[in-house]
């Protein structure tokens, strides 16, 4: 058994959520300049040279990327054989989003109520997830999700018929509706199967998964780099002002399902596609 003390949650966490809003991630970085490299229409190669330039500027001069700091998404994965000390694991985690929010001077975007919409003035509550693992080790995973995009996110509730193409039919069709509003080039994250819930929380954890790890399973990998192409011959384009590049990268995620149905959603992401991973 290992103790650690919950402080050590909330240390962490403080610097995860300044590090995320700060600085994209190398293969986030990386497929940005790429794409800038391969874009054809001028505008959306313009349109590119200033995502370039904003987020280097971001990185030097220690600001966000994007104004919406978004809303802090917490992944965490604990070891079995840990012993947490000191107080309640979540009150920790909150307690660093609240200290890197508020030291980090982030913009502030949670409302403690749906309808009476007051804020919470410190972007508490995060959302967690929690899973609880073999070993001595945490792993944790910050996500500041910005809503521009999270507003054009989806599920589908297909049939076992709907089959693959049901599945590209259903991305497709929530990149084109959601379009310039989502400030492509976007990051398309894909839960499918589970339930629900399950295939929601999925494709928000496909999100984070890095760009030069195609999943494991062949046929998914396969569909990814389908998905992808279709949605780039959209022309829906940088900022949604044309050209090939409306996608960076398509990620999906799968769990067993019932026979009577194949869940399917997808959140969308913007170009900021941000997290920070640590094990503790």
């Amino acid at each position: 058994m290992r103790d650690i003390d919950v402080s050590e949650i909330t240390g962490n966490i403080k610097e995860m959520c300044i590090e995320a809003n700060l600085k994209l991630t190398d293969d986030v970085c990386g497929a940005i300049k790429k794409a800038k490299d391969e874009e054809d229409s001028r505008l959306g190669k313009q349109i590119l040279d200033q995502l370039v330039e904003n987020m280097d500027i971001a990185a030097e001069d220690r600001i966000p990327i994007c104004q919406d700091t978004g809303m802090a998404i917490i992944f965490i994965k604990v070891g079995q054989e840990i012993h947490f000390t000191g107080g309640s694991v979540t009150d920790a985690i909150n307690e660093g989003v609240r200290q890197g929010y508020t030291e980090g001077y982030l913009r502030k975007s949670v409302v403690a109520d749906p309808l009476i919409r007051e804020n919470t003035k410190d972007n508490t509550p995060a959302i967690i997830h929690y899973e609880i693992v073999e070993g001595d080790k945490v792993d944790i995973t910050v996500a500041p999700k910005g809503f521009g995009s999270e507003n054009m996110s989806r599920v589908f509730m297909l049939k076992p018929a709907d089959g693959v193409e049901g599945v590209k039919n259903a991305v497709l069709q929530a990149v084109k509706d959601a379009g310039p509003n989502a400030c492509p080039p976007m990051v398309v994250g894909v839960g499918l199967g589970g339930d629900f819930e399950k295939s929601a929380i999925l494709a928000k954890k496909a999100l984070t998964r890095d760009f030069n790890t195609p999943s494991d399973k062949p046929h998914i990998k396969e569909l990814e780099e389908e998905i992808l192409e279709l949605i780039n011959k959209t022309g829906i384009g940088p900022g949604g002002l044309g050209g090939k590049t409306t996608a960076l990268k398509v990620n999906i995620e799968t769990y067993p399902t019932h026979i009577a149905g194949m869940p399917c959603s997808v959140n969308i992401c913007c170009h900021v596609n941000r997290h920070s991973h640590r094990v503790i």
